[in-house]
C-alpha cells in the first residue's frame, strides 16, 4: 500500500470519505499520541517505496512524455519523505528504525501487485497510491491540526496524474478487451490494498488506537466500505466502471 494520491484523493468525494471527527463527545487526542508517530513513520516508508517504485516503472512507458510524467511523481514522493522525516525529528524520533517497522507490508503489497504492462502501472498509480491516500486522510481526520496537516500536506496533489486518467480513458475507450483486463487489475489492487492495511492495523496497536480515539468508526467494516466506495468513484473517473 502506498502512501501517494497525486490528485486522486483529493478529488474524493468528501461524502463518501465519511468524516470521523463529528462525534463532539470524543476526547482530543494529544499531540504526542504514540499513533501519530507511527502514523508518520508508516507514511515515511511508503513514500520512499513510491520512489523506487515510479522510477523503474517509468521505464515501462511507450514514450518520453510517460518517463518524464513518472520521474515528476518520483521525486515528488522524496521531498514528502524529508516533511516526514524532520516531522519524525521534531518528536525525537529515528526516521530510518521507526519506519522500517512497516516494510513487511508495504513490500509485500508492492510485490503482489507488480505490473506487468504500462497500463497496469498507470492504473496502479492512479488507483493503488488513492486507496493508500485515504486510508491515511480518514485517520488524519481525529488528528489535532499540527499533526493532520503533516500528513495532507504530503498526501496533497502532485498536478501529474492526470496524464494516468487520459492515457488510460483512450486505451479502454479504444479496446473492450483492455477496459475489461485492467477492471480486474483494479478490483485485485483493491483487495491487495485492504489485506495489507488490515495486516498494519493488526500488529500496530497504537495506529489502532489513534482510529477509534476519534470516536468516529463504530466499526472496522465501516472503515473499509469507504475505501471501497472511493475506489469504485475511480474506477468511474479512468473509464473501468
Amino acid at each position: 500500500m502506498n502512501s501517494t494520491p497525486s490528485e486522486a484523493a483529493a478529488s474524493a468525494p468528501t461524502g463518501e470519505l465519511g468524516d470521523l471527527s463529528g462525534h463532539a463527545d470524543a476526547p482530543p487526542i494529544s499531540l504526542d499520541h504514540a499513533g501519530i508517530t507511527e502514523l508518520f513513520a508508516l507514511l515515511a516508508y511508503g513514500e520512499v517505496a513510491a520512489f523506487y517504485r515510479l522510477a523503474e516503472e517509468a521505464r515501462m512507458a511507450p514514450n518520453l512524455s510517460g518517463r518524464i510524467n513518472m520521474a515528476a511523481m518520483a521525486a515528488a514522493e522524496m521531498q514528502h519523505y524529508e516533511v516526514l522525516r524532520d516531522a519524525l525529528g521534531r518528536r525525537g524520533v529515528d526516521v530510518v528504525p521507526a519506519m522500517t517497522r512497516y516494510a513487511s507490508a508495504l513490500e509485500n503489497y508492492h510485490r503482489l501487485t507488480t505490473p506487468s504492462t504500462w497500463l497496469e502501472a498507470l492504473v496502479k498509480t492512479y488507483v493503488g497510491d488513492a486507496m493508500a491516500a485515504d486510508f491515511y486522510l480518514q485517520i488524519a481526520d481525529v488528528m489535532p491540526d499540527e499533526a493532520a496537516e503533516v500528513v495532507r500536506s504530503v498526501l496533497a496533489e502532485t498536478g501529474h496524474s492526470q496524464f494516468v486518467v487520459a492515457e488510460v480513458r483512450a486505451a479502454v475507450t479504444a479496446s473492450d478487451r483492455q477496459r475489461h483486463r485492467l477492471a480486474l487489475w483494479s478490483r485485485r489492487l483493491l483487495g491487495e490494498a485492504i489485506t495489507q492495511a488490515q495486516f498494519v492495523m493488526a500488529d500496530h496497536d497504537e495506529l489502532v488506537d489513534l482510529v477509534m480515539a476519534g470516536g468516529g468508526l463504530s466499526q472496522m467494516t465501516e472503515f473499509f466500505d469507504r475505501l471501497q466506495n472511493t475506489h469504485n468513484a475511480r474506477m468511474q473517473e479512468l473509464g473501468l466502471g
